[in-house]
């Protein structure tokens, strides 16, 4: 079901948004229509494996001593300093 709705906006702007409907072959309404409709949309929250999946690639060695990766990159951190 359709409603009204009163909107008080600047008349210059009202006359680009009919001229860019009128373009777009469609009214104002729908447009106002649509940007309230995609403001107002729920997000879609992304699960934890999307954000994994998007994290770079790693380049260490399945068989690698990650501790004694560790201990040799805070030695070198320390040698910085």
């Amino acid at each position: 079901m359709k409603s009204r709705l009163n909107l008080t906006i600047e008349e210059s702007v009202i006359q680009r948004m009919k001229q860019y409907a009128e373009k777009q072959h469609t009214r104002v309404s729908d447009l106002v229509e649509d940007y309230f409709r995609n403001v107002t949309k729920p997000l879609k929250k992304k699960s934890f494996m999307d954000i994994v999946d998007q994290l770079p690639q790693h380049d260490i060695d399945a068989k690698a001593d990650l501790k004694e990766l560790y201990y040799q990159d805070k030695k070198k951190a320390a040698k910085v300093f």
